[in-house]
Parts: C-alpha cells; sequence; structure tokens
C-alpha cells in the first residue's frame, strides 16, 4: 500500500488534479472508494485505486486560509512607523509556536494590501525582505514611514515594537 502526504497550496480541486496527474492513473480507473476523514486540524481525502497496491492520500489544512486572513488582520493593524515580529502575532493568535507559519503567510501576502513590510523577526531584523519584489523594498518601505534600518535591522526597535497583546487590549 503506497500513501502519500500532499499539502495542498491552492484550493482543494486544483491540489487534487495536480496530486491525479502526477501520481495516478487515469481517474476512471483510480476513484473507487472517495472518503473524508476530519480530525480537529487536518482533513485527509483517501483515494483508493483498482489496485489494493496504491492508495494516495492528500493531506490539507482547512485552517490555513481562516490563519493567513487572521494575520492579515492582525497586520493591518499595525500603525505607520511601527513594526512587530512574527512570534507576537502567532503569539496572539494563540498559537505562540507558529511564528514560522506567520512568515508563510507574509510571503503569500504581496499585493493584497496587507503591511508585510511591517513584521520582522524577534531581534528587528528584516528576514522578510528577499520576499519582497527587490531586495530594498521592504527597508525603503519601513524608510517611507519613518522607521531606520541600519545593516537589515530596525534601530530602536523595542520603541518601535508594536505589541498585539497589549495595544489590541488582550
Amino acid at each position: 500500500m503506497f500513501t502519500l502526504p500532499i499539502w495542498c497550496k491552492d484550493n482543494w480541486g486544483r491540489g487534487i488534479a495536480n496530486i491525479l496527474k502526477r501520481n495516478l492513473k487515469p481517474l476512471s480507473q483510480v476513484l473507487v472508494k472517495l472518503s473524508l476523514i476530519y480530525t480537529e486540524t487536518k482533513v485527509a481525502l483517501h483515494l483508493k485505486t483498482i489496485s489494493p497496491l496504491k492508495t494516495t492520500c492528500i493531506m490539507v489544512n482547512p485552517r490555513k486560509e481562516k490563519f493567513f486572513s487572521d494575520v492579515y488582520e492582525v497586520v493591518k493593524q499595525i500603525p505607520n512607523g511601527r513594526v512587530t515580529s512574527y512570534g507576537a502575532i502567532a503569539a496572539f493568535l494563540g498559537t505562540k509556536g507558529s511564528s514560522r507559519m506567520v512568515g508563510y503567510a507574509m510571503n503569500a501576502s504581496h499585493g493584497t494590501g496587507v503591511p508585510a513590510h511591517r513584521v520582522v523577526n524577534r531581534l528587528g531584523l528584516l528576514t522578510g525582505k528577499h520576499h519582497f519584489p527587490t531586495p530594498n523594498a521592504m527597508e525603503e518601505l519601513l524608510a517611507s514611514e519613518g522607521v531606520v534600518v541600519e545593516e537589515n535591522q530596525v534601530k530602536n526597535f523595542d520603541k518601535l515594537f508594536w505589541d498585539p497583546m497589549v495595544e489590541l487590549g488582550i
């Protein structure tokens, strides 16, 4: 039996179609049983082939989209001239250990009007700058808001730090 866990980065249909194209025979030979298994955080879609030797499992996280939109709502609250950290946003959302996911959300936010340039790492370093259209875009956007950056680090980070737990009253 073969199981292939997959994280669908886009919508259900597109993710499933891509997996089927890459890993399975034509649909008419593939779908014998389709079942959804719900857990607290994941949905597993099992596609079983006629052959008992092949089973493909597509893992998706239905909460990812909600998490990203929650992150965006917090980031939109950061005032001009202030910065926060990935970890502070994660802690505010009740997922303290998911600062990396906040980073993924910031990477996916470009072109959506979310001020991703105001989110830096816990030391004030511009670790996400490589995900902007140009390597200096993040620094330039911060500078346009009066934030001084020296050697890829926000100067006076402690004074400019915007803590959502404090600022949003939680």
